[in-house]
């Protein structure tokens, strides 16, 4: 049967693209610490960030949250400075850090009073990696300028990238004050919120400007523009990325609570990594009570793996569930092997380099069980309702061994140990792991 001439394609044409934009070409900020070295921007990956929800000024619990989120996989980070007492424990953080052998910089968040802080305690400013400062927060008038002036002063001298954050809700009221009144004189007046992504844009970059001008190197700045509507962040984040070329952090600022906050952040934030805009984020998550802390960077890496972008660890594919599935079994299974991969990654990150790209399938019935876990580096199919009591599993595409009765969960995880240890060993090549197959 032939096809409608609408529907066919050319011999000669070139498959659909798939993947995201070239990346939108920025600068690049290194952030150190002793040894270890950051990089934000220019051909770095997409960099992960989170922040500390603890009292500053309590050392111990402060370094053990940040400890917990490096752990879990943060690059980078922020913790508040917005007191005496909280910059006075700064240093004493980054000591116990030390001590545990935690080398993730350390960003400290300035508000109302961080030329002070940062003048009163040259220990903290010492012991951070870098300073984010909140234009619409250090003051008014001259006061600002001044108070701005004396932070990026302190940052040149230590030699402190500074990440330059404009937010919706503390803009500098003097220039939209300005820039109200020069919509006003439009022949067409913008609508408010336009005013205000455009206020965003312009403080964010002037600022940058200026930093420049007060003697900060251009190749340390980092500049962010939150808002916490999708369509305005994302709207935001094409004008910057259209006028400047100051790397960009991303991120969806007070996103909420469980599935609410991680479907908007991934959404916006999913719609500029795809069109090559955002060199590091923050996926800002209200947690549930109990929760920890560490949910925001899980989710924040689960955005740049599934999106292609970059491996953080094992990922297990697994059906949702269907008048097929009657048993929980799988869904239990699927669970504790996730849980298993995750717990186990900060130790296998160092011994078996590449096992995060590894896929493993947990699948509930044989509608769709054989075939994606043929798709995965290891897969099990478990038996679904009025199936055989049999659950196969295929390493590398082949079927390896048929699991039977009440052990089934501990012998697929025994056998995902196995191939983590037989595959990505230390030294071994992928020609090498190809032929152990």
């Amino acid at each position: 049967m032939n096809q409608p001439a609408s529907l066919a394609m050319p011999l000669d044409c070139l498959p659909a693209p798939t993947g995201p934009l070239a990346r939108h070409r920025t600068r690049q900020v290194l952030v150190r610490w002793g040894g270890r070295v950051v990089r934000c921007g220019g051909d770095a990956p997409v960099m992960v960030q989170s922040m500390t929800n603890t009292d500053t000024a309590d050392a111990i619990g402060t370094a053990i949250q940040v400890k917990e989120l490096a752990q879990a996989g943060s690059e980078v980070v922020r913790i508040t400075v917005n007191s005496p007492e909280a910059a006075a424990e700064v240093e004493a953080i980054r000591h116990q850090l030390d001590r545990m052998g935690v080398d993730v910089p350390l960003v400290g968040d300035f508000h109302y009073n961080g030329h002070k802080l940062l003048t009163d305690y040259p220990g903290c400013a010492q012991s951070l990696s870098a300073y984010r400062i909140n234009p619409g927060n250090v003051g008014r008038g001259a006061k600002r300028e001044d108070n701005f002036a004396r932070m990026i002063e302190i940052a040149a001298r230590h030699h402190k990238p500074v990440r330059i954050g404009v937010n919706w809700g503390s803009l500098d009221q003097e220039l939209l004050a300005r820039m109200m009144d020069e919509n006003a004189q439009r022949a067409q007046p913008w609508d408010g919120n336009a005013v205000l992504r455009e206020a965003l844009v312009r403080s964010a970059i002037e600022n940058a400007q200026r930093a420049e001008e007060l003697g900060l190197g251009g190749d340390m700045i980092v500049l962010s523009a939150k808002v916490s509507g999708v369509q305005d962040l994302i709207a935001v984040y094409r004008e910057l990325a259209r006028r400047c070329d100051y790397p960009l952090h991303l991120g969806l600022t007070e996103a909420g609570m469980g599935s609410k906050g991680i479907v908007a952040s991934t959404a916006a934030l999913s719609v500029l990594l795809q069109e090559g805009i955002g060199d590091t984020i923050r996926v800002s998550l209200t947690p549930a009570p109990g929760e920890p802390r560490t949910k925001e960077v899980e989710v924040a890496q689960q955005i740049l793996q599934t999106m292609g972008l970059r491996a953080f660890t094992p990922m297990v594919i697994a059906c949702p569930g269907c008048g097929r599935t009657t048993s929980t079994f799988f869904q239990e299974l699927a669970e504790k092997i996730q849980d298993y991969l995750r717990a186990q990654m900060p130790v296998w990150r160092q011994q078996y380099p590449g096992v995060e790209s590894m896929n493993v399938a947990v699948m509930g019935c044989v509608v769709n069980g054989p075939g994606e876990s043929k798709h995965a580096n290891i897969g099990i199919s478990l038996p679904g309702s009025g199936e055989a009591p049999v659950a196969p599993v295929f390493v590398d595409g082949e079927r390896s061994v048929t699991l039977k009765g009440e052990r089934i969960a501990e012998e697929f995880q025994a056998i995902v140990e196995d191939y983590v240890q037989r595959k990505y060993a230390r030294g071994t090549l992928p020609q090498q792991q190809s032929a152990a197959a």
